[in-house]
């Protein structure tokens, strides 16, 4: 069986002179908005999205968390990566970490929970089979 948390997704992102804040550096809203690329980056390869549309079963993010180790400044380049660590009963997390280029560092790493939900009835529904497949086909891709 494959395992989980071999970062088989990542794209790059140049930093605008806009994601930074009045103190100058990138504001942590941006970080949220890399997460919520890399994660519809993931759901689209995975091919959880295409069936969430017509049947109504989707993931829904629960939950988010960032750790921030240095601050990215604006002129740069991020790479921000993306790996499935858990399987719940109707949820998995997710790991994120987003190097900087120029600093040549992981900048900030952080972990989401998506959820499994039927968006027609507002219920939670366990991951099925082909949900866990998808993700582990896609994570036996990783390096």
């Amino acid at each position: 069986m494959t395992e989980l948390g071999r970062w088989p997704v990542s794209l790059d992102i140049p930093v605008a002179w806009s994601d930074m804040d009045a103190l100058g550096h990138v504001n942590n809203a941006m970080y949220l908005r890399w997460f919520e690329s890399a994660r519809l980056r993931y759901l689209e390869r995975a091919g959880l999205l295409t069936e969430a549309v017509p049947t109504g079963v989707g993931p829904i993010l629960a939950r988010q968390s960032i750790d921030y180790a240095r601050p990215v400044t604006y002129p740069d380049t991020v790479r921000v990566e993306l790996t499935v660590t858990r399987f719940g009963t109707t949820s998995f997390t997710m790991a994120f970490r987003i190097h900087s280029t120029k600093l040549g560092v992981v900048a900030a790493s952080g972990e989401g929970v998506g959820v499994l939900i039927d968006y027609r009835a507002g219920t939670k529904v366990p991951l099925g089979d082909a949900f866990r497949s998808a993700i582990l086909a896609l994570e036996a891709q990783g390096t």
